[in-house]
């Protein structure tokens, strides 16, 4: 109807224009509406970081509840889309984290700040998972802690309560030294702790391996001639199948340079259907296609990519 269509194109204008002119604000607006259409967090942040924004990870010192806009800081150069001027950088809240809950998460930001681990135990009554979950996040750098010693200090306190008396408990015990989380660890540790990886992205620790096996990443798609042979990897955001289309499934991979819409014809998805349902990650051979300005990979072949916290991939093939 021409009323939905009027509706759908002023949504759209009105988005476009606020993505262009307030990205920050817009991605935080997104983050703190989850879930929500086709893209995760994720997928938000990442785009969100290729656009020159900073994106600053969970802390119980900085962290609300809900993600937050902070102190302006400059976009990073070699952006054609960033904006004009300074943008806010985003800090992510608390609601994200695992085991947390939107309750302790308010409670948490409502008694900032803390001294150190002891002092949220006792104050906030912070349960032991959700302790965890924090720590893997990183949210307790600001007691200068790395992860592994923060989780090991949350062992020691997350029986504190605020009736005990201070000094009375384990909590200024020293963690052993420990070593420090690796690069692929860490991105798998924010990823598991609140969905997002503030400053990383898993396809990135595998893109040696992606060269190797001759995968193109997707921001060099739009130099390529179309009717080009070639293969890309990376993580699945959604699959589409419209009834109007013939059977035809509309996928969309991410890699840590950008998206790639791929076109997986009906009998390459019949054929194929269990991997490219059951594959959080997929490595996909097709022919570049392109039409209107829009990129485009029509797929030949499915095969399920597995990225590991060795920063390894399996199941190339």
């Amino acid at each position: 109807p021409e009323s939905h269509a009027y509706s759908f194109a002023h949504l759209v204008y009105a988005s476009a224009w606020l993505k262009r002119h307030y990205p920050a604000a817009f991605t935080v607006s997104l983050l703190n509406n989850q879930p929500m259409g086709f893209y995760s967090p994720q997928s938000l942040v990442d785009d969100a970081r290729r656009h020159g924004l900073t994106i600053r990870g969970v802390d119980i010192n900085a962290s609300t509840a809900n993600a937050t806009l902070e102190e302006h800081v400059p976009v990073m150069p070699g952006h054609p889309h960033a904006p004009a001027g300074d943008q806010p950088a985003i800090r992510l809240g608390l609601t994200s984290v695992r085991n947390l809950g939107d309750d302790v998460a308010v409670r948490i930001a409502a008694a900032r700040p803390y001294t150190d681990l002891a002092d949220l135990v006792r104050r906030a009554d912070v349960p032991h998972p959700a302790l965890d979950a924090l720590a893997t996040a990183g949210a307790f750098a600001c007691f200068g802690l790395d992860r592994r010693a923060a989780l090991w200090k949350a062992g020691a306190v997350a029986h504190i309560r605020a009736d005990q008396l201070p000094g009375t408990t384990p909590s200024d015990l020293t963690p052993p030294p420990l070593p420090a989380m690796t690069a692929v660890e860490q991105t798998f540790a924010d990823l598991w702790a609140t969905g997002v990886s503030p400053d990383s992205r898993p396809v990135q620790h595998i893109r040696d391996h992606l060269t190797a096996a001759g995968a193109t990443p997707a921001a060099h798609l739009p130099t390529l001639r179309a009717g080009q042979r070639l293969r890309v990897g990376g993580l699945v955001t959604h699959r589409q199948r419209p009834p109007t289309a013939g059977g035809v499934v509309f996928l969309n991979l991410e890699d840590e340079t950008g998206m790639i819409n791929v076109i997986c014809p009906a009998k390459i998805w019949e054929r194929q259907r269990r991997i490219a349902l059951n594959s959080n990650a997929l490595l996909i051979d097709g022919t570049l296609e392109r039409s209107d300005g829009a990129t485009n990979l029509l797929a030949g072949r499915l095969t399920p990519l597995t990225v590991t916290t060795t920063g390894r991939s399996r199941d190339f093939r």
